[in-house]
């Protein structure tokens, strides 16, 4: 799968394309498909350091699927 992963704070040349392993569920869990997901202004004040994240994170934190 790909995604985009941001590894430290900074402006849009922060974003990086990288394969991930497809997740798996545990017990009791499901996986859930993402068709599209939501990139908002948290994403960016995440991705600029202005509301702390634990690096390195995939932006997107709405879906629809």
């Amino acid at each position: 799968m790909q995604a985009i992963r941001i590894e430290s704070p900074g402006g849009p040349e922060t974003l990086r394309p990288v394969p991930l392993p497809e997740p798996r569920p545990g017990a009791e869990e499901i996986l859930v498909e993402v068709i599209t997901a939501g990139v908002n202004y948290i994403d960016t004040y995440q991705r600029s350091g202005l509301y702390p994240v634990t690096f390195p994170y995939v932006p997107g934190l709405e879906g629809a699927g």
